[in-house]
């Protein structure tokens, strides 16, 4: 991110900041705390574009200081409104959840950074930062003030980058056309932030000639440390849990943290039995007496010594689902689940109040479980055939999870344990190439890449538009003062140092609040 930001105009000074007279397109320079690089082979180029369209550009970037005035004012809000909630100024209900956090910092993945999500940051911010410093150049060269050079800079551990440019020429300009060069940089950054989004929603589209975008997710990658790893493979498709048709990741994941949720609900509503840590889940399946007859047979405090290959159950009395029998079952899980469900716990989209009844020659048989290990199904689609991937596309949407026994194209995997850390070790696609597996990760290369543009584009901007010291802040509060106000210019003066210094202050309180809160 830009992080620290040295000033493009050097006040106090009278004389011009003369171009470098080098034969190079490049040159870089440093100290022990300063290191940059600077640029430029960019000059001429982007200053002829920018003169050739200057009549498009100007009312271009008038929009632009409309949309960094309105930002400026409700980020300092916000600065404002949480500074003051943290010293239990303003109660808490006010304006509910809303907290100056998400202007200094993000993480767009939902599980713990790794080394390729590093990756995705890194060039999402070369993104970021070359759309918001370009936008300042093409605003200066409208306005007939070319640039001196584009510097990417170190300062002490902070990355960043600036447009340098002729202090001369920018006093001679009017204090409007001051304000479209300076809040250039946060306008292209939200204008980044709506094509992020645009190329988003018109993905599936732009892929179509080469991936299908289906309402069935496909399995890119299962992690080493995964519980399903070894049951499931790159290429599969996750069809439901539990029954509830899995139609994209999203739901993937918000499917598995609802069944956690679920289940802690039903463990909180008295089904411990006996004190000894025993839950009935609700999920009962009806099973035969002929495999209840046939099973091996223990008492319920020996629920744990039932073979590695079989689950413990117990029969769950319908008009008292809190009681388990004190004789459990050991049964094979895979052959348990092929029979109909019965019991109140399984999250479907229909509720059946008539759920524990089974046929007579039937028993509704629970699994037991201790708290923390939730018992959930997940059925897969394995496509090796073409005739399987006939015969799925004559199913139905809801009716898959059913079909996926009579297919012999996939399977269930019964799975107890943590919910939520089984889910994100499985990474999702919605995207299925059309011919061969070969190019399966492009798509979600491209979603990645796009949303951590969208986020690292829309921090730039919110971090650029506070009232701070060395952002493009401090020189857009300075013109604007001088713009809208007829202030002297000590008051002004006062005025600004009285409102950078104040952020200033705020906002490193607030980043330091955040950051000893996250560790």
């Amino acid at each position: 991110m830009e992080g620290r930001r040295v000033r493009r105009t050097r006040r106090g000074s009278n004389h011009t900041q003369l171009l470098p007279l080098s034969s190079s397109s490049f040159s870089s320079s440093g100290c022990c705390w300063y290191l940059d690089y600077k640029i430029f082979a960019l000059n001429q180029p982007l200053f002829r574009f920018g003169r050739k369209h200057a009549a498009l550009l100007t009312p271009w970037f008038s929009i632009g200081v409309g949309f960094t005035l309105t930002t400026l004012l409700a980020v300092s809000l916000i600065l404002l409104w949480d500074f003051g909630r943290a010293l239990h100024i303003f109660p808490e209900s006010w304006l509910g959840d809303v907290s100056s956090a998400s202007l200094f910092g993000f993480w767009p993945f939902s599980s713990s950074p790794s080394a390729a999500d590093a990756i995705y940051v890194v060039l999402s911010t070369f993104i970021s930062v070359s759309f918001h410093e370009f936008g300042h150049a093409l605003a200066a060269a409208s306005e007939g003030v070319e640039m001196e050079y584009i510097a990417i800079f170190i300062a002490f551990v902070f990355p960043g980058a600036l447009v340098a440019f002729n202090h001369d020429l920018l006093q001679s300009l009017t204090h409007f056309a001051s304000l479209r060069i300076y809040c250039a940089g946060i306008w292209h950054n939200a204008v980044c932030c709506s094509l992020c989004g645009l190329v988003l929603f018109l993905l599936p589209w732009i892929l179509f000639p080469f991936y299908q975008h289906t309402g069935t997710p496909m399995v890119l990658a299962v992690s080493s440390s995964s519980p399903l790893s070894g049951h499931l493979s790159p290429g599969d498709l996750i069809v439901s849990m539990d029954g509830v048709s899995i139609n994209s990741p999203h739901q993937w994941i918000k499917m598995a943290d609802f069944k956690n949720k679920f289940a802690l609900r039903n463990m909180n509503s008295s089904r411990n039995v006996k004190s000894i840590g025993i839950i009935n889940s609700g999920k009962g399946y009806c099973v035969p007496h002929s495999l209840l007859e046939e099973s091996i047979k223990m008492q319920l405090e020996d629920h744990s010594h039932c073979p590695d290959d079989l689950a413990a159950f117990s029969t769950v009395p319908c008009f008292d689902k809190t009681i388990l029998d004190d004789q459990i079952h050991c049964l094979n899980a895979k052959q348990v689940v092929k029979h109909a469900k019965c019991g109140d716990g399984w999250v479907t989209a229909k509720a059946d109040h008539n759920s524990c009844l089974c046929s007579q020659d039937r028993t509704c048989s629970s699994p037991i479980q201790t708290p923390g290990m939730i018992w959930v199904e997940v059925s897969y689609l394995r496509p090796y055939s073409v005739e399987c991937l006939q015969h799925w596309s004559k199913v139905p949407l809801d009716s898959r999870a059913s079909d996926i026994a009579e297919s012999n194209c996939g399977g269930t995997i019964v799975f107890v344990g943590d919910l939520i850390s089984m889910a994100s070790s499985v990474q999702l696609t919605a995207y299925q190439p059309r011919w061969l597996y070969f190019g399966a990760y492009l798509p979600n290369i491209l979603e990645r890449i796009l949303v951590c543009t969208f986020h690292v584009s829309i921090t730039l901007a919110l971090l650029n538009s506070l009232p701070v010291y060395f952002l493009d802040g401090e020189s857009v509060l300075e013109v604007a003062l001088c713009h809208f106000t007829s202030l002297g210019s000590t008051k002004r003066g006062k005025i600004l140092r009285m409102c950078l210094l104040g952020g200033t202050l705020i906002s490193l309180l607030t980043l330091f609040r955040i950051f000893f809160k996250f560790l």
